[in-house]
């Protein structure tokens, strides 16, 4: 802990007033101490894990928190306010407040540190030491634990909790509990701590799996099977969730086990009471739409409560996000071969037989191989990990093999789709069949897979695929058949999509829509692929350049996340525009979308295309039609610049510019809201 928090990074008198001043007053310290290299790169990753839940925790704590490639070393920062600070805490605002900053590939060692400090914050005789120490030294001593808190015989909330226990001889009601967060900094641990502090204090024997970021220690299989009930306190998706089948489940947000570990272990209790088993789905990122992630109203169960809709929508977004990857590095690879040795390098024979060191044909070609085969993997890792959100690993084999089918019959991107919820699915009903206590180690490694596949497989090749590959050409002769006002429709509604979340679902089906298409380019989905990019531009081009023209308009630390705008809309990052569309989301987000919609709809018009998935600007040597594709961003731009200055300007009142380093507490609460 030495090397994390030291004097300089206490701030025993923080006159900041916002949460984004307070977290830019604590980074500045960090650069100071040599910690963090890009004060506006961090601090927009800062704001942009603020915007997915707010960090504030009751007792008066705010723990802003990220990873971030601007950090140079794990580091804490601590601050105490006078006055307090809005973090979002459901009990008001925080006069203790850490910023928490991870590298982004920070080691298990300096987490599993930063993990403590998390569970020593549930400890009231911490906090209140944190609250009396007047000299900055001893506070990072204190902090470091090189000093023990006052009163030292009640050090947490479970060592005062164990008065309450019950008698040795009493059989104690059991849940197994896991908690995680999207950081898997501090939430995670700190809800493990409430909910054993809380089972203590209840007489409730509670076993906690933390899915952080400093390790995942699975729970003994005898422990989950000696369990009454189960809860799931997690913002992202909970690991091998079929170990938990057949129990009672309370699934929420991790902050719900913060707050409220008393309520769900209740909870729980009531549901094996009633005898509500085998309650624990299949698949999920997360808590579903309702329930409390971020602290609000009970949602009750996520497997209860989560309709066909969100769970359908989850899964896509898991054969997505793993798909990707494949499609950025295939992509850009082709891409660049393209920029070396033209388009007909795509008839190039193997290099394995053909290559020649000194001929830069010989390279593009290669690049071109690699790039291909990478993409070949595009459609079995969507179907593969569809399944996987579905029914965790035992379908990861019936869904690749599902995939590859796919493309086997000229399925394509649909029938992946196809493949990967017929996998789910198929696997789902097996783990349904109950089986002799003998069979079930053999059952997931298997049995699962190799009747799954068997299905799945006569399913694509007997079954489905020819009416998807039929479906898949009749879209692909749509695509290229696209003229005129339905090419500009088009257009307008991948704008709107791209631009309405900022990298959230709606976002990411418009990207995966114009993707799909790369795995068999056509003239059609090359202009669909150009549409997309450049609508995804420009929210933060769009709040780059407001910043600029009409300064007063915007706080300082606006200002100056706008010019990291600039950077990461020409890379075509559309998040960078989340920290003012979490501000004040009813004039930005209504704003960039006219924009998005004006792009998308001239990028179609003019018939642009994009052989590469990402890249912004950096690849426009690539784009058809370089120019008018430009002129798109710029219209759109313009556009939304134009209405988010008319927007703000029309407010009665501006933020206050005090100390013109953050929001004012009312935007904070609608971006909080948000």
């Amino acid at each position: 802990m030495s090397e994390l928090i030291t004097a300089e990074l206490v701030d025993l008198d923080l006159s900041a007033t916002t949460k984004d001043a307070a977290a830019r007053s604590l980074a500045e310290r960090m650069v100071g101490a040599q910690r963090v290299t890009d004060l506006d790169g961090f601090l927009a990753d800062v704001a942009a894990r603020e915007a997915q839940m707010p960090t504030g925790l009751d007792g008066g704590i705010g723990i802003p928190h990220c990873r971030s490639e601007h950090v140079s070393a794990p580091t804490l920062a601590f601050g105490r306010s006078a006055r307090g600070i809005d973090f979002g805490a459901a009990d008001g605002p925080a006069d203790l407040i850490f910023l928490i900053a991870a590298p982004a590939g920070a080691d298990d060692d300096h987490l599993t540190i930063l993990s403590g400090l998390a569970r020593r914050l549930m400890d009231p005789e911490f906090t209140a030491a944190l609250r009396a120490g007047d000299d900055p030294a001893a506070v990072a001593a204190l902090i470091r634990g090189e000093e023990p808190a006052p009163e030292p015989e009640a050090t947490t909330p479970i060592a005062a909790a164990e008065e309450a226990a019950p008698a040795e001889g009493d059989a104690p009601f059991r849940i197994v509990a896991v908690t995680s967060c999207p950081t898997g900094i501090a939430h995670t641990y700190m809800a493990a701590e409430s909910l054993t502090a809380a089972g203590l204090a209840e007489g409730v024997e509670v076993t906690v799996e933390t899915q952080g970021s400093a390790g995942f220690s699975k729970l003994d299989p005898a422990v989950i099977a000696a369990a009454d009930a189960v809860i799931w306190a997690h913002d992202v998706e909970v690991r091998e969730k079929t170990r938990f089948r057949g129990k009672p489940l309370v699934d929420v947000g991790v902050k719900a086990g913060i707050n409220r570990p008393a309520e769900l272990i209740a909870e729980a209790r009531r549901k094996a009471e009633r005898g509500e088993i085998a309650a624990v789905p299949q698949g999920g990122d997360g808590p579903a739409d309702g329930a409390d992630g971020a602290d609000g109203a009970d949602g009750g169960s996520g497997a209860d409560s989560a309709h066909f809709g969100v769970r359908l929508r989850t899964y896509l977004m898991s054969g997505v996000s793993y798909m990707v990857p494949f499609v950025a590095a295939g992509g850009l690879l082709i891409a660049l071969s393209f920029a070396i040795g033209g388009y007909e390098i795509a008839d190039a024979k193997s290099v394995a037989d053909h290559f020649v060191w000194g001929q830069a044909d010989s390279w593009a070609a290669l690049l071109n191989q690699i790039g291909s085969a990478a993409f070949g993997f595009l459609v079995p890792v969507l179907a593969g990990y569809i399944a996987y959100g579905m029914a965790d690993r035992p379908a990861l084999v019936p869904g690749f093999v599902g995939g590859a089918i796919a493309l086997t019959v000229d399925a394509g991107f649909l029938g992946g789709l196809v493949a990967g919820l017929l996998a789910g699915a198929v696997v789902m009903a097996i783990q349904r069949v109950p089986v002799h206590a003998t069979l079930r180690g053999i059952m997931p490694v298997l049995v699962i897979p190799l009747i799954a596949s068997a299905v799945v497989g006569f399913l694509m090749f007997i079954v489905v695929g020819k009416p998807i590959a039929a479906l898949q050409s009749a879209l692909t002769d749509w695509l290229n058949g696209l003229s005129g006002s339905n090419a500009v429709i088009l257009g307008v509604v991948l704008g709107l999509m791209m631009c309405f979340d900022m990298g959230g679902p709606l976002n990411k089906v418009a990207y995966a829509f114009a993707v799909g298409g790369l795995a068999d380019p056509t003239d059609g989905s090359l202009k669909v692929m150009a549409a997309v990019m450049a609508a995804g531009m420009v929210p933060p081009l769009a709040m780059a350049l407001a910043t600029t023209v009409r300064k007063k308009l915007f706080t300082k630390t606006e200002r100056e996340n706008g010019r990291a705008a600039w950077v990461l809309g020409a890379s075509f990052i559309t998040e960078g525009a989340i920290p003012f569309a979490a501000a004040d989301p009813l004039r930005v987000i209504p704003s960039v979308m006219a924009g998005g919609a004006v792009t998308g709809a001239l990028s179609m018009a003019f018939g642009c295309t994009l052989r590469a998935p990402h890249g912004g600007i950096f690849v426009v040597p690539l784009i058809g039609e370089p120019f008018l594709y430009l002129l798109a961003i710029a219209a759109g731009t313009l556009v939304a610049t134009a209405l988010v200055v008319l927007l703000k300007g029309a407010r009665r009142t501006v933020p206050v510019p005090a100390d013109e380093a953050g929001a004012t507490a009312s935007d904070a609460r609608v971006g909080a809201t948000a």
